[in-house]
């Protein structure tokens, strides 16, 4: 047995591991602190670059005029440019905070902003709003009190059509018998330092990404309405929601990767480079249980990336296991792989995309309106259409029903059309050269005929995938409004932002008015409540009383 000494060397060794361990982890704290300062200072100073860039091409035009239309295209674009870094700047910021909160060695780096926020305007109305007094002493408990005096906490708000200063008193009340002065605590901001209402907010991210009007357009048409806010103000605002509203986005992603069953398509969305445009992607996935009858609330995780690589999917859906409704595009393949962890992915194509390769041909309207030049109808991509219509209707007349009963129609009804559909086209491809259009439609098809027909044997399979088609419509309207995104970071900001729109959209909730509520609630709600606050589960809060 070990002796007294022995026992006290040892006592004194695991004494210096664990203030090792403990020096080790103060250090690891403190150097991860001071990397996201030095990520804070670099996004700051991108920024103020951005900005004094734009001052310059200003001041430009200011001296020497209106130049050219490819002048106004540039400063458009430096506008954007400044919006995506003021808001990058402002996440890093909030992240250097977050380090910094955790070790007592680094001071948090904090933004300069390059110009003070400018008085509200007089001309707009004020609403006092009184937060109740307390009614006694919190030092001794005497109820004798007395105002001294109080503090006034504006947040501009916007309500539709009309703009207002909301004036937040905390009442001053000083104890007549021990001097003790009372006052209730300051109210919750939906953002750090915030000075915009929930409303503001909410309308300022989803005009920007739900209206797709970039902010210098907002900018203008608040200034018509009498509010003047700058690009970098409201760029700040847009950084500050990302931060707030990213524990609500991780909780859907969550929920849309738990599904057994996505809807999964992607987009071309231009990118802002330097001297040019680069074509990036945004991807969707769409979690949508209500055609049989499922019942899990629907919701849309959207994705960014700069290319088309097969590694996006792969790593979006790394969690994923169960069936997967896309089109044919390759960079699929990995996930179908019979090994892949944490379970095979089964692919299933959509109907409605092979159905559009026959229409194309077989479309009356076009073909007279190409006038001579127009190829000649086929008639056998007009039977095509005609036969696949005919599942369709079938899948129509079992929308919302149980899995088990879709699959029991479609075993009675929708089994004889595929087989006639399968007899027909493999005897009409027989007969036709491998460079006729409809040919090459049919191949499409029956190359993969097994997956094709893989909804019979599951009720819980669409015959399309429109879902993800209509989830992806509003990026391809917004193209032409915003025309590119305006960096990498800003795309993956745009797909948080889309996540959380389109999935307010598919519960059929506003989200404007779901984004304003969330927005004034979020910081006072604890983590384990969170859930409440998804649009599934949202009950818009009733807001107490205003006084006079």
């Amino acid at each position: 047995m070990p002796d007294g000494s022995d026992i006290d060397a040892l006592k004194a060794a695991l004494a210096a591991a664990e203030a090792e361990v403990i020096d080790a982890r103060a250090k690891a704290t403190e150097a991860e602190a001071r990397a996201a300062n030095a990520v804070a200072k670099v996004s700051d100073a991108e920024a103020q670059i951005a900005t004094l860039k734009l001052m310059i091409e200003k001041l430009r035009r200011a001296l020497f005029g209106q130049r050219s239309e490819r002048k106004q295209r540039l400063l458009d674009q430096m506008e954007l440019q400044l919006d995506e870094l003021e808001a990058s700047a402002t996440e890093d910021e909030l992240a250097a905070e977050q380090a910094a909160a955790d070790t007592t060695q680094v001071k948090a780096f904090t933004r300069r902003r390059r110009s003070g926020r400018k008085p509200f305007p007089e001309h707009l109305p004020r609403e006092r709003v009184v937060v109740p007094a307390p009614s006694a002493c919190e030092c001794c408990g005497s109820e004798k009190l007395s105002k001294i005096g109080e503090d006034i906490t504006e947040t501009l708000e916007v309500v539709p059509r009309q703009w207002k200063v909301t004036q937040t008193v905390r009442e001053k009340f000083t104890c007549r018998a021990c001097e003790k002065i009372s006052q209730p605590p300051a109210p919750f901001h939906p953002t750090p330092r915030g000075w915009a209402g929930p409303n503001l907010l909410a309308t300022i991210v989803f005009e920007k990404y739900g209206q797709h009007q970039p902010l210098n357009r907002q900018r203008d048409r608040f200034a018509r309405e009498g509010v003047d806010l700058s690009l970098s103000t409201l760029a700040d605002q847009v950084g500050t929601c990302t931060v707030a509203l990213r524990p609500l986005h991780d909780l859907i992603a969550s929920h849309v990767l738990m599904a057994d069953r996505l809807h999964g398509d992607e987009t071309p969305v231009p990118v802002l480079a330097k001297g040019k445009t680069d074509t990036g992607r945004a991807w969707v996935y769409v979690r949508d249980d209500r055609p049989f009858g499922g019942p899990d609330p629907p919701a849309a995780l959207f994705r960014y990336s700069r290319n088309r690589s097969g590694d996006h999917p792969v790593e979006h859906l790394k969690t994923f296991a169960g069936i997967l409704q896309a089109d044919s595009f390759a960079g699929y393949n990995r996930l179908y792989a019979a090994g892949r962890l944490p379970g095979p992915v089964t692919e299933v194509p959509c109907w409605a995309h092979a159905r559009r390769k026959f229409f194309e041909i077989a479309d009356i309207a076009a073909s007279k309106g190409r006038g001579r030049n127009a190829p000649p109808i086929s008639p056998l991509a007009m039977e095509a259409v005609k036969r696949i219509d005919v599942l369709f209707d079938i899948e129509r007349s079992i929308k919302g029903e149980t899995d088990a009963r879709r699959h029991a129609v479609r075993r009675e009804l929708s089994a004889p059309v595929l087989a006639e559909l399968e007899t027909w086209m493999r005897a009409e491809r027989a007969k036709l050269s491998r460079h006729a259009p409809v040919a090459k439609a049919m191949d499409y098809m029956l190359r993969r005929w097994d997956r094709f027909a893989r909804f019979l044997d599951d009720g819980r399979i669409c015959l399309s995938n429109n879902a993800a088609e209509r989830a992806l419509r509003g990026i391809a309207l917004g193209r032409k409004s915003w025309l590119f995104a305006g960096s990498d970071r800003g795309g993956r900001r745009a797909a948080a932002m889309y996540t959380l729109i389109g999935t307010a959209k598919l519960n059929d909730v506003d989200p404007q008015a779901w984004l304003a509520d969330v927005l004034g609630r979020i910081a006072e709600t604890p983590q384990s409540q969170l859930d409440e606050l998804l649009p599934w589960n949202w009950v818009p809060e009733q807001k107490f009383d205003q006084a006079a």
